[in-house]
């Protein structure tokens, strides 16, 4: 097991797409790839050639042939012309527009990172959100509202509440405060916190909703444990227990963090014990995160989809491209974003039609009892995925549990385009439903600040999604005029 990491200014949160803060890598992971994406940002691609040039030739290409596990996919249905964002309110989508603006300019986006920064770090009453109203109120009408869910219980209710009124099926919902030192601190303290912040989250979601968590959150302790495959101690264990307990009684899903390599398989460890103990029935309560851009991740899905046949359990399966890219050692992971890509994709079909294939391949006839999330803002993922089930749907087979999502504030021109494929195909009963659900954080600004970083740096290292969603707001607005004066 490699030597316990010093600690990190900014520690990566349970991000259901990428997590990682390094500023040179986060779009290799998310970014879609094709001719006229390569054209549009060759500086970009010249750096992701870079960035992979020692990985072995061999290593670059995969094979694609899983891809089309069953017959090949059925076209999805012809849709009625629906505006996917026409149910956003105008608010989101001027400060959408204003955001991915900002993102796009490096001098603009340095000065709010540092703000933001300085906020979390500096004694200069200036930037205390305590003290300093005007700066509380910009940190408030942008990036809080654009990413959270709010401070309190009457806030996080009003949100989601209008997330489920633009047709999310539900949120999933993690409290924002984070535990960022490796140093020994108060044990029973950190899990105290932890444990009560939890079960809020928990309180304040609806039945059918997901809360997520990190077992990293239970503070420095619970690092060393896991990177030392040692049980949770009993404070630990006690915690988690409740947790599953109130989620169970409320029929919430809990979805865990992945963490990186060198505690991972304590974190797998201790989410595989509590799905035995809780995923019973064909209820999914507790799930497991598979980071596709690691090279073992489908290797290890094998061996618990293994597990889960024999000791007849539901595998709840967290599905996201990466995390911690920036700290990882290179050779565990794949060399390049095709790779990842294929990835990803490859594990995604072996769960939606329930076989095996060319890099998930279980030693066993037939496939568990499986739940999935898919946490993606890849619009072609997204896009596979849909064809595939479609298809199924269209023969009549029967469909995997599956869920989409993507973080608040994030690709709402995926999330809602799904939405409108669900819409337009009203009446039509062979038409999969796809149900979508939205992540967002709670807690006070002060606890979101380092959540509200890692989001400012994931707009500026995705710059073509970021382009994507800022063209799509800005079609929307002219759409919206346009409707205005009678013109559309």
């Amino acid at each position: 097991m490699p030597a316990m990491k010093p600690a990190r200014a900014v520690r990566p949160e349970n991000c259901i797409y990428s997590k990682h803060t390094s500023t040179t890598s986060r779009a290799q992971l998310l970014r879609p790839t094709g001719n006229q994406e390569r054209r549009q940002h060759t500086q970009t691609q010249a750096h992701r050639r870079r960035l992979h040039s020692t990985a072995p030739k061999e290593d670059v290409a995969l094979p694609l042939s899983s891809l089309s596990a069953s017959s090949p996919p059925s076209p999805l249905p012809k849709m009625k012309p629906v505006a996917p964002l026409g149910n956003l309110p105008l608010s989101q989508i001027l400060r959408t527009y204003l955001i991915t603006s900002i993102s796009s300019s490096p001098a603009l986006m340095n000065a709010s990172t540092k703000t933001l920064r300085a906020m979390l770090e500096s004694s200069n009453p200036l930037f205390d959100l305590n003290k300093n109203p005007l700066m509380r109120w910009i940190l408030l009408e942008t990036f809080y509202k654009q990413f959270c869910a709010g401070s309190n219980k009457a806030q996080i209710a009003k949100t989601t509440e209008e997330l489920r009124q633009q047709g999310y099926s539900g949120v999933i919902l993690e409290y924002a405060l984070e535990v960022l030192t490796e140093k020994k601190s108060d044990e029973a303290k950190d899990v105290e916190t932890w444990k009560k912040g939890m079960l809020d989250s928990v309180d304040m979601a609806a039945v059918g909703d997901y809360v997520a968590l990190k077992w990293s959150g239970m503070g420095p302790a619970a690092m060393r444990r896991m990177k030392n495959e040692q049980a949770p101690s009993r404070e630990m264990e006690a915690a988690m227990h409740a947790i599953c307990k109130a989620a169970s009684a409320k029929n919430i899903g809990l979805l865990p963090s992945a963490e990186e390599t060198w505690t991972l398989n304590g974190y797998h460890n201790w989410t595989m014990d509590l799905q035995r103990a809780y995923n019973i029935g064909g209820k999914s309560v507790m799930f497991n995160t598979y980071q596709a851009y690691l090279r073992q991740s489908a290797g290890t899905l094998a061996k618990h989809l293994e597990i889960a046949k024999a000791e007849n359990f539901t595998l709840g399966v967290k599905m996201v491209r990466g995390a911690y890219l920036g700290s990882e050692q290179r050779d565990l992971i794949w060399p390049t974003i095709e790779a990842t890509h294929n990835s990803f994709d490859t594990i995604t079909s072996a769960l939606i039609h329930r076989s095996s294939n060319d890099l998930v391949n279980p030693t066993i006839p037939s496939f568990p009892s499986i739940d999935v999330v898919l946490a993606t803002h890849n619009a072609v993922s997204v896009s596979k995925a849909q064809t595939w089930r479609q298809a199924q749907s269209s023969r009549g087979e029967h469909l995997t549990p599956l869920i989409f999502a993507q973080l608040h504030g994030m690709a709402d021109e995926v999330s809602c385009s799904l939405l409108a494929n669900a819409k337009a195909s009203e009446g039509d009963e062979k038409a999969v439903k796809e149900r979508v659900f939205k992540y967002t954080s709670w807690g006070s600004m002060f606890e979101c600040l380092n959540y509200l970083l890692r989001r400012a740096a994931e707009n500026k290292d995705a710059a073509g999604r970021t382009s994507e969603t800022r063209a799509a707001m800005g079609a929307e607005l002219g759409r919206r005029l346009r409707a205005g004066v009678g013109l559309a």
